[in-house]
């Protein structure tokens, strides 16, 4: 049995994202919090959250066992772009691009 948790449009770039997701895959659910616990990247609170979500989710299914839950999958994709523009000289504009992204993580039982 699997457990899942998502967090659809975080404001922040899914490569920022990626970065931090790639240390957790395949750890033990309380290695994953120690690895996020001193990872200092921007990209580490929401995705502590998520994964504390995903463990209570896993905690409602009496079947799964909590003490064996590891991290399965991290699926980070891209949301959509907030586009802003910015004032330059002589009249013009430059667009800004705020990125979201979708994050979805699966936690399975060894």
């Amino acid at each position: 049995m699997e457990a899942r948790a998502t967090h659809r449009f975080l404001r922040m770039s899914a490569s920022k994202v990626r970065v931090v997701a790639r240390l957790l895959v395949g750890k033990n659910v309380t290695d994953a919090m120690g690895v996020l616990r001193y990872t200092p990247r921007g990209a580490v609170p929401p995705l502590e959250k998520l994964l504390r979500s995903a463990i209570t989710n896993a905690e409602q299914k009496p079947e799964i066992d909590t003490e064996s839950l590891y991290v399965k999958s991290i699926v980070v994709n891209e949301g959509p772009t907030l586009r802003r523009y910015q004032p330059r000289a002589m009249g013009r504009a430059t667009r800004i691009r705020k990125r979201t992204s979708h994050v979805e993580l699966v936690l399975d039982e060894r």
